[in-house]
């Protein structure tokens, strides 16, 4: 146990010393003092004093005024205080004492028993006030640090709680309790906003809810229906139909609480609104009933340009027929781009007469209001403004150095028209009968739009005009020409621009790795492959040596990604060969190139000598690339 502090005040140092020899005996800590300005010093100085002896008659300052000037500071007005006294004092000197805080009287002679009682009793009653404030001190701290952590416990649960608001309404959900019993419903936020009600005006019921369900969705939807099935836990998708009639499709789903009986007593869940993924499922499905439509008729369209092309040679056929085929696949592009709302009638001139401004750039020009063409118009007239491009590049003014051809449109409150003017080339002759280009061309506006196509075989060049009903432009659309990407077709004649060159290529369909390989093979390239799996292409790539690689982006339903990777880690260059627009492929792609199908061959090669030659080697065979294309790019 500690000692306390026992101050004792005498200007008589005998008398301290007997004081010292009474009160040693209760082995606290004796402090001594020989006048009242010494004694005040030493209690400033001291952390703690139990008992003050002072003599009441002392020099300059009495007792009694040493005692008042004590208990004036805050931290000693408590301090038991014992009067000793040599001599008498009077009732009113008691008093006094009293009044100014003393605790008791001892005359002299002291009695050395009597003392160290009556100290005894102070000192004992000291250490008890001090452990019931250590008590309550700790007491409070006990509360304090209960009361924070409920503080504490209540802002998270508060946070909780606000999160757990913030998080269903994010998601287009709202939590209830329902009461099986008394049909009584508690609501979150979110069932108000999901059932399109005000929370200052609705009630929800069991009833009143039940009432809102689709008619058509009511039957296994409610709170009966539900608790009878016997299963603690449900899911369940219903439509509501809100005050304001709109329909709106809902998920829900939630346990049920049951007594010692196993009576359903209560039952809580969430709500969620999932009309909008329920139209999306709808127009998924609308779109894939569309996409198979539309690849049935565009293979109809090629089977039709396959059996309706003719040709003097095999060679003259694949590249009349790729001619045409490319022409429909630009177009297809665009309107992907679009997801088939259209396309720009600008685009596809320029996608279409991109191959001839390569030679013929100041001689070609092209313009017009902006028009955005229904889909089926796009193809048509993207396969019509190729035909005759065909046709000028074979017998017209793209057959000379000389010639010019104009090809512009203009909208009126009727129709589009189209104006495709070619002058400075050879004399225009009337033919007896239309080939099977020009025959497109007439049977695509005329039959299937009801529009009009008229030939002009003027002497300085052929004149043709297109006239396409206006219901045909989806909309106005802003003129956005793409960069043109060189020609198209197969070229009847083959540098071994690729001569050497080992190439990996890894594409799942069949005709198309055929048909690759063969426009690689003609470019003088050995071909590893085509590899129709990603496990089978990852062996060829790990095991075989080889300069550049195709890879087909979408391996029968898995992404070519492990492959693109290692040939990155390893430094080898290569192209994806994919149906995807560039948009779909990751990122960390952005510097592969990418040719879509159906692939064009001199695209093929262009890209593919820019990966593997150097620069010198590239722009030294340019010259001749340009040669090649201007004889034998554009088929008839």
């Amino acid at each position: 146990m500690d000692k306390v502090n026992i101050l004792l005040i005498d200007d008589q140092p005998a008398k301290l010393l007997s004081y010292e020899v009474i009160l040693g005996e209760l082995g606290e800590n004796l402090v001594k003092a020989n006048s009242p300005h010494e004694a005040l010093g030493l209690l400033l100085k001291l952390e703690d004093v139990a008992v003050v002896l002072i003599d009441v008659v002392m020099p300059q300052i009495d007792g009694f005024q040493l005692a008042a000037m004590i208990r004036e500071h805050p931290r000693f007005q408590k301090l038991a205080i014992i009067f000793v006294s040599a001599v008498q004092i009077a009732e009113t000197d008691r008093l006094r004492g009293y009044e100014i805080g003393a605790v008791d009287y001892v005359t002299v002679p002291v009695v050395p028993e009597v003392l160290r009682a009556k100290v005894r009793v102070f000192i004992e009653l000291y250490r008890k006030t001090r452990q019931l404030e250590a008590m309550n001190q700790e007491l409070e701290k006990r509360v304090a640090e209960r009361t924070a952590a409920l503080e504490a416990q209540t802002e998270q649960l508060r946070r909780s709680e606000e999160r757990r608001s913030i998080a269903l309404s994010a998601g287009g959900m709202g939590s209830w309790e329902v009461d099986v019993v008394s049909g009584r419903v508690e609501w979150d936020d979110g069932p108000y906003r999901i059932f399109g009600v005000d929370s200052a005006s609705f009630e929800p019921t069991v009833e009143r809810i039940e009432a809102m369900i689709h008619p058509d969705d009511r039957g296994k939807n409610t709170v009966g229906a539900i608790v009878a099935a016997g299963d603690n836990r449900f899911q369940v998708e219903f439509r509501i139909i809100r005050p304001s009639g709109e329909v709106r499709w809902c998920f829900g789903a939630g346990v049920i609480s049951r007594d010692a009986n196993g009576t359903a007593a209560r039952i809580n869940g969430v709500t969620v609104d999932i009309t909008e993924r329920k139209r999306a499922e709808e127009r998924q499905l609308v779109l894939a009933r569309e996409v198979d439509h539309r690849a049935k008729n565009m293979l109809a369209v090629v089977l039709s340009v396959l059996r309706l092309t003719k040709a003097r040679s095999m060679p003259e056929f694949v590249s009349t027929v790729e001619g045409r085929i490319h022409a429909l696949a630009a177009t297809h592009n665009l309107l992907s781009a679009t997801r088939w709302q259209g396309a720009n009638l600008s685009q596809i001139v320029e996608e279409e007469l991109a191959p001839y401004r390569t030679d013929h750039r100041e001689r070609i020009e092209s313009g017009g209001p902006p028009a955005m063409l229904l889909p089926a118009t796009a193809q048509a007239v993207a396969l019509a403004v190729h035909e005759l491009a065909t046709n000028a590049a074979k017998y017209g003014a793209l057959s000379t150095e000389s010639g010019h051809l104009q090809l512009v449109w203009r909208i009126d409150e009727q129709a589009l028209i189209v104006d495709w003017v070619e002058t400075g080339g050879p004399p225009a002759v009337e033919p007896k009968s239309l080939g099977f280009g020009l025959s497109i061309v007439r049977s695509s506006i005329e039959a299937q739009f009801r529009g009009g196509v008229s030939y002009d075989w003027r002497p300085e060049g052929l004149h043709c005009r297109l006239s396409i009903p206006r219901a045909q432009i989806a909309g106005p659309a802003p003129a956005q020409p793409p960069e043109a990407d060189g020609s198209r077709g197969m070229p009847n004649r083959r540098s071994l621009s690729l001569a050497g060159r080992r190439l990996l290529m890894v594409e799942d369909e069949v005709l198309v790795g055929m048909m690759a390989k063969r426009i690689l093979e003609d470019f003088g390239a050995t071909v590893l492959g085509p590899y129709g799996g990603l496990a089978d292409g990852l062996e060829a790539a790990r095991s075989e040596r080889f300069d550049g690689a195709l890879l087909d982006f979408n391996l029968a339903g898995e992404f070519a990604d492990p492959l693109a990777d290692l040939l990155i880690a390893r430094g080898i260059p290569f192209v994806f060969v994919t149906g995807y627009q560039r948009d779909s492929i990751d990122r960390r792609y952005a510097n592969v190139p990418v040719l879509p199908k159906p692939l064009e061959a001199e695209s093929l090669e262009r890209v593919l000598v820019s990966l593997l030659d150097p620069p010198s080697r590239a722009t030294a065979d340019a010259q001749e690339r340009r040669n090649r294309a201007n004889s034998g790019r554009f088929p008839a």
